[in-house]
């Protein structure tokens, strides 16, 4: 061998350990980046004595769509929990403290004491302010409700302007691997760019993935709509100013194929969207319903009857009064609506006694038509009927048969049921998405201690290197000297 390819070589190895430093450099500093692959200089000998050094990107696709998956998942149900949360806390308040089912429970004390005394006007006037509790829980748990359905509104308006933005993004990285791609340059900055994006759409709405020549990427979702393909698909959506009871939601799109809402406890959401919507959609105007059949239980309950008369709106009215809404019939936005007959509410110069006597619609309603202070029979007619079962509409999501004081309790439980199945799916589906995003990191990341003992190796090669090109000049100087 030549001394000049001798320092040829030695020269090359230099470079070459020179570059696979950097890289090893580059993981170091980057360790602690969720989104960066590690890099490996590979080295590879292209003529007798030459070295050429390639980069390659660490990566599992496997492990990718996994964590993908678990991401999408954890986000709609994370979604979905935390909504309901929030809901319950609004329309039930700390503890159930303004709920129906709480304030119902006061009236009936309150009226079975005033049964005791009726002839006691200032009780008679408690079960007046009790019934005032039950409408102000109801009144202000529909606000509540639909208060929360258009902030659930603005937040799925929010998240789809993002998915937007995000697919935007996309492009620009896609377009830059793929120009990388047919250069022949390293492109693992720009798959690192475009891998964090997609754990970000992922957040939004379940996707799938695919790569075509030139390392191009379509996305798609999990039910098969095409949401980026060289350029991304629309996703649109109208918010609405406000809600009322009844009213159904807009549809999200993308590429104009709705997007399904989620269902259960343990939702079927994949996918922050689809999560917002089963909150606004499902949980919400379910619980509106029960709000509105819990209301028409009452006027139900607290009618007036008479012979030959049809029954007629008493101690709670409404918008149709004095009919008494039909059995089993759900009301939209009755919940919203009800309120105290003003012939029986002192503060709207009412009198309480016709709660005792009845007669808040005329004189055919009258019950105690002797005028007796002592009677009760009405009073505690209307105590029964709060404990007696009565057909509600199955549409409301619980028991079609039940007492008004069971049904507004059964209602608590239905939400605390769904929130317990959300809370413990919530906490399944997170560890799912933390080990996914562990297993990758393990199989993809940077070890930092692996990348020292890199390092090291690397030094020693520099160090034989130097020396080897250190003893080619010492050769060359004898031998000019030699000459000399």
């Amino acid at each position: 061998m030549s001394l000049s390819s001798a320092l040829s070589i030695a020269q090359s190895a230099l470079m070459s350990t020179a570059r696979q430093t950097s890289v090893v450099t580059r993981n170091v500093s980057d360790a602690s980046n969720p989104d960066y692959a590690r890099r490996i200089a590979v080295v590879t000998s292209t003529a007798p004595g030459a070295r050429s050094v390639d980069i390659q990107r660490v990566a599992n696709d496997l492990l990718f769509r996994q964590n993908l998956g678990a991401l999408s998942a954890y986000s709609g149900q994370n979604a979905l929990y935390s909504g309901m949360d929030q809901l319950d806390v609004s329309v039930n308040g700390v503890d159930n403290a303004s709920s129906p089912s709480t304030a119902i429970a006061n009236l009936q004390q309150a009226l079975q004491l005033y049964a005791t005394s009726p002839s006691n006007q200032n009780l008679g006037s408690s079960v007046i302010d009790a019934a005032k509790q039950v409408v102000r829980s109801l009144n202000e748990g529909s606000k509540a409700i639909q208060d929360f359905r258009t902030q659930t509104d603005g937040q799925i308006d929010t998240a789809v302007k993002d998915l937007n933005s995000l697919l935007g993004q996309f492009q620009d990285a896609n377009q830059a691997v793929i120009s990388g791609t047919r250069s022949g340059t390293d492109v693992s900055d720009a798959l690192d760019q475009r891998d964090a994006l997609l754990k970000k759409i992922a957040d939004y709405i379940p996707i799938s993935t695919f790569t075509r020549g030139d390392n191009d990427m379509v996305i798609t979702t999990g039910d098969g709509t095409t949401l980026f393909e060289t350029i991304p698909r629309t996703v649109s959506f109208t918010p609405a100013a406000g809600y009322a009871a009844g009213a159904p939601g807009n549809t999200i799109y993308i590429d104009n194929v709705p997007v399904s809402a989620g269902s259960g406890g343990n939702t079927t959401a994949s996918g922050k969207l689809a999560g917002l919507l089963q909150l606004r959609d499902g949980v919400a105007s379910t619980m509106q319903s029960q709000l509105d059949e819990t209301a028409r239980g009452l006027i139900t309950a607290f009618a007036e009857t008479a012979p030959a008369m049809p029954n007629a709106a008493g101690l709670f009215t409404w918008s149709g009064a004095p009919a008494v809404p039909a059995a089993g019939t759900l009301v939209n936005g009755l919940a919203g609506t009800i309120s105290i007959n003003a012939a029986m509410d002192p503060s709207a110069g009412g009198n309480p006694t016709l709660l005792r006597d009845g007669g808040a619609n005329g004189a055919a309603y009258v019950a105690n038509t002797t005028g007796g202070p002592s009677y009760s029979s009405l009073l505690i007619a209307y105590g029964d009927r709060l404990d007696k079962p009565m057909t509600f509409d199955p549409a409301a999501g619980i028991s079609a048969t039940s007492s008004v004081s069971d049904y507004a309790a059964n209602s608590i439980g239905w939400l605390q049921s769904m929130r317990q199945q959300a809370s413990t799916a919530a906490d399944a589906k997170e560890a799912l998405a933390q080990r996914s995003s562990e297993a990758l990191s393990n199989a993809t990341g940077v070890n930092v201690d692996q990348e020292m003992s890199l390092m090291l190796d690397l030094e020693h090669t520099y160090q034989a290197s130097a020396r080897m090109m250190k003893t080619v000049d010492d050769m060359l100087t004898a031998l000019l000297n030699a000459v000399g």
